[in-house]
């Protein structure tokens, strides 16, 4: 398979998906138009040629497109190409992956979870540099108390709570976000 990539809608608007011989290269949520998110997606490499997907992958662009439309879709099965991803990263995303649809967890429990529990802040970083939202879920994942925390996709914040609130996602013993 040759590394290449695509946009595609979704019910938040246009992303992107690039892939390559070892899997998913990057995913990137909606920015404000179709250069940014392109632009957004290669900040990890250089660009790649527009082509159509795949089968593999167009059935990962189908699966998020559901997950987006509020479908409790599980996506931790999509092959994910981490060269060049700092082992702590992966780590990070790999437990991440854990967290599905209507779940969140707070840095410091991922922290935790890696036995690493004072290094919060570097998962949070590690998050903020994910190339592959929504299939490393890190909207799934807030600071402590339930609060948002940040969020580098276009919109930040609100486009994370947005996704959350796609989700159902319960925090804490309350359903719902509110």
């Amino acid at each position: 398979m040759e590394p290449a990539c695509t946009l595609f809608d979704t019910a938040i608007g246009r992303c992107g998906i690039a892939w390559g011989p070892a899997g998913i290269r990057a995913f990137q949520l909606p920015e404000p138009d179709d250069e940014g998110t392109l632009r957004r997606m290669f900040r990890r490499g250089g660009p790649l040629s527009h082509a159509s997907p795949p089968p593999e992958v167009e059935g990962v662009i189908v699966r998020i497109q559901a997950l987006l439309d509020g479908q409790p879709v599980d996506l931790r099965d999509v092959a994910l190409d981490m060269a060049g991803i700092p082992a702590f990263h992966q780590r990070v995303y790999a437990v991440s992956r854990e967290i599905l649809a209507g779940q969140t967890r707070t840095y410091g429990e991922i922290a935790a979870e890696l036995g690493e529990p004072q290094a919060s802040r570097a998962v949070g970083q590690a998050l903020g540099a994910n190339p592959f939202a929504v299939i490393v879920p890190c909207h799934r994942v807030l600071a402590a108390g339930g609060a948002s925390g940040g969020f580098s996709a276009g919109g930040g914040v609100s486009t994370k709570l947005r996704i959350l609130l796609i989700e159902r996602a319960q925090i804490g013993a309350q359903p719902g976000l509110f």
